[in-house]
């Protein structure tokens, strides 16, 4: 935001202008003594011309350019300089049909799975400005939806748009991380300037590894090779869940219970050996919880650095004004010499 102010340094400028004339009045009023020398009129030679002003007006011009330039006027510009750093993160969401199971809930609305969780990341996303946010989809295979982008509103409006169903369905956990690793890999390490923090992905699943062609253990060893923190989010609750039931037109027409087969064990090795954390979000409250902490536990604070600039403008003022002064005394005729 730029603000651009003229200003005058001292605030005795005005006063001085004003007592330019007075000084030039008084001055025309002052007695002078004079010598009568008679017939002197015979010895004068007629010009042409009257008596010229030119010199007094010089000269006052340049009294007041003058004047004005010790004031020292000013063009400020308050600028701010934003330095940010912040980090590089990939979110690797799970879209099997497991996602369907209606285990969490929206008032007394019993919601699934995607439901739950896409608020919960959309608000996580926006709460990460200075970061550059990717996202990886994986079931029985992983495709990249977003890369790594500073655009959030745009990043947004695709987690909105998240279907289950549109991926082979399955639970390719491995493929989904090792995927989101390469993504990191590609990014730049400065973007503006600004050196990157660094790097680490979440993946958020609510199954066991079945499908794919990197197991969970090669997809860890990756991430530690490349030191990047893995942070692991179990969706879901233990046990018989209920599952909606559709029609061939995808209408929900009835419920059944299915077994969770959350694999916990495989989420936490993955978290501890690479130097993440572990979250289980059986409702609405810990999965918020989840993403809270590990906002907590990613984020740095950026500095604003605020500095003036200032633009002087004195010397055009007062080189004119003694630029005036230096014409009127050459134009000024010498004085008569007494006898």
């Amino acid at each position: 935001m730029f603000n651009t102010p003229y200003t005058f340094h001292s605030p005795l400028w005005f006063l001085a202008l004003l007592l330019i004339p007075a000084i030039i009045f008084l001055r025309s009023r002052r007695t002078v003594s004079v010598l009568i020398v008679p017939f002197a009129a015979a010895w004068h030679r007629a010009s042409l011309a009257g008596p010229s002003r030119l010199p007094a007006i010089l000269a006052t011009l340049g009294l007041v350019l003058l004047t004005i330039g010790l004031a020292r006027p000013q063009k400020v510009e308050d600028k701010r300089e934003v330095r940010t750093q912040g980090y590089d993160l990939i979110l690797a969401i799970d879209l099997s049909t497991s996602m369907y199971s209606e285990d969490f809930s929206e008032g007394n609305t019993p919601i699934n799975r995607l439901q739950a969780i896409r608020p919960v990341v959309k608000a996580f996303i926006n709460d990460r400005p200075s970061d550059r946010i990717g996202v990886v989809l994986f079931a029985g295979h992983a495709y990249t939806l977003a890369p790594l982008t500073f655009d959030h509103d745009w990043l947004a409006r695709q987690i909105e748009q998240l279907k289950i169903g549109l991926i082979e369905d399955g639970t390719a956990i491995g493929d989904g991380l090792g995927l989101a690793l390469t993504r990191l890999e590609q990014r730049d390490r400065t973007e503006d300037g600004n050196k990157r923090k660094g790097a680490f992905v979440i993946l958020l699943t609510d199954g066991a590894n079945n499908r794919g062609a990197l197991s969970p253990q090669q997809a860890t060893e990756i991430a530690k090779d490349r030191h990047i923190s893995v942070y692991t989010i179990g969706a879901g609750r233990e046990g018989w869940v209920p599952y909606p039931v559709f029609d061939n037109n995808g209408n929900r027409v009835n419920a059944r219970r299915v077994i969770s087969d959350l694999d916990e064990e495989t989420l936490r090795t993955i978290a501890r050996e690479t130097g993440g954390l572990y979250f289980r979000a059986r409702d609405n409250n810990t999965i918020k919880s989840a993403f809270a902490a590990i906002d907590r536990a990613q984020k740095i604070e950026f500095q604003a650095k605020s500095y003036l600039v200032t633009t002087e403008y004195f010397h055009w003022f007062a080189g004119a004004g003694g630029a005036l002064l230096l014409l009127a005394a050459l134009f000024r005729k010498p004085e008569n010499l007494k006898a």
